[in-house]
């Protein structure tokens, strides 16, 4: 079982607080007196309460910037190819869509609406456990259609620009097959490159968007478990948008790419 990261600060940080308080507040006044009637200068703190109050402040600083401001993620699979490759770390904007409370995700703060094109990370809607990254493709209302390996939104066909094979002198620890070729999507005013493999089975259909959730995508098309499989993301399953990368490396290959660090995602 994938533990809960979240949870686990969560408990930490009332844990640590907590004791931190209850020794301010109670026990610190009573080690005191009897240091007095005991002709001690100062009396030496428990290891559990110097820990409290040493990690208390940290382990608040880290729960309250990673669940209202940025959190990391790594890139774990190829679905999102070429935008993100495998062992990217990317920073995720978790007030893009409103300030939620950890662990509860009950939304406090409404903000920003989610726009198609937004690389977006949610958690899995058939294990929420699971957190997945892909680009929004369609909001409430619209009408999905993919067919011929082609997206059409409200009935209009994705304008894209054939850029030639993906090869992989393109990126040093990507190994794309040999027929994936890349192309130039705009999706409203984001432009972004998808992958499509030609000899990979058709995977059309037909979706409208309910009230309250969101359809996805992954840029590398053939190869992306997506709204096409299981459905619609709901509005509360929206974990944040993700803005940037700040690592590269595949610990399965041992390998990373420098170059890939500060790269903003679109």
């Amino acid at each position: 079982m994938k533990p809960d990261f979240s949870l686990l600060l969560v408990v930490l940080t009332g844990l640590t607080g907590l004791i931190w308080i209850i020794d301010s507040l109670f026990l610190k006044r009573r080690r005191m007196d009897r240091a007095v009637q005991k002709s001690i200068e100062r009396p030496r703190d428990p290891v559990i309460i110097e820990y409290s109050r040493s990690l208390f402040p940290v382990l608040l600083i880290v729960l309250l910037f990673r669940s209202f401001l940025f959190e990391p993620f790594k890139i774990p699979s190829g679905s999102m190819i070429p935008t993100l490759l495998v062992g990217d770390f990317i920073v995720v904007n978790k007030f893009a869509y409103g300030l939620r409370l950890p662990v509860a995700h009950t939304k406090i703060v409404p903000m920003g609406q989610p726009e198609r094109g937004d690389v977006v990370v949610f958690r899995y809607p058939v294990d929420p456990k699971v957190n997945f990254i892909k680009r929004l493709v369609g909001l409430p209302g619209d009408r999905i259609s993919y067919r011929d390996k082609k997206l059409y939104i409200n009935g209009e066909q994705l304008s894209n620009e054939i850029q030639g094979h993906y090869s992989r002198s393109e990126v040093k620890c990507a190994t794309p097959r040999p027929d994936a070729i890349r192309f130039t999507e705009t999706l409203d005013s984001v432009s972004h490159d998808i992958l499509i493999h030609e000899s990979s089975r058709d995977r059309d259909g037909q979706w409208e968007v309910p009230e309250g959730h969101y359809f996805v995508m992954g840029d590398n098309r053939d190869r992306s478990n997506d709204s096409r499989e299981w459905g619609f993301v709901p509005e509360e399953n929206l974990m944040g948008r993700a803005v940037g990368i700040w690592l590269n490396f595949d610990y399965t290959k041992g390998c990373g790419d420098l170059s890939r660090i500060g790269n903003g995602i679109q």
